[in-house]
């Protein structure tokens, strides 16, 4: 029998995944207490959402990141979940950009734009353009609050700060 995941479950865990691009080392103990809260549940799409956390926690940090999500990506496309693959190639594509690799970086938005065609999660496409600042072609479906040059900077700042963060240990 599957259970829904309580609120608390779905939040920690979104908890997790955002400050795994804000601030990695504090990260580390809402994934921990995310995967506390999910021990013997099937919540497949709140438990996929820790698996990404710790990706985005390690980008930059870790080689292994593009093979990590390989598999996490096979065991998403199993489960049939859109939102956690377009989380998944929005990890990707911070942690390509983080280590500079640009063509990677473009390969998977071109991936995400192909998940989100529907419009469904079109807005992680848009961070992703923003990101890597790349130019997106693509008309998005999504609508911003603040001015475009805020948006930019808000999302390329995650990359910048933690390009610089990596340097400087």
């Amino acid at each position: 029998m599957l259970r829904r995941a309580s609120p608390t479950r779905r939040c920690q865990a979104q908890s997790a995944f955002v400050l795994a691009f804000t601030d990695p080392d504090v990260a580390q103990d809402d994934i921990d207490l995310a995967e506390q809260l999910l021990t013997g549940l099937d919540l497949r799409a709140t438990a996929l959402t820790v698996k990404i956390a710790a990706l985005v926690r390690d980008a930059g940090t870790d080689r292994g990141v593009p093979g990590r999500a390989d598999v996490l990506r096979a065991e998403i496309r199993a489960s049939g979940l859109l939102a956690p693959e377009a989380m998944l190639e929005l990890a990707v594509v911070f942690h390509h950009t983080v280590v500079n690799h640009a063509n990677a970086a473009t390969a998977t938005i071109a991936r995400l734009h192909r998940l989100t065609s529907s419009g469904n999660y079109a807005y992680y496409a848009d961070i992703a353009h923003r990101m890597a600042s790349t130019e997106n072609d693509i008309p998005s479906a999504a609508r911003w609050i603040d001015d475009e040059a805020t948006v930019h900077h808000c999302w390329r700042s995650l990359t910048t700060t933690r390009r610089s963060r990596l340097h400087r240990r």
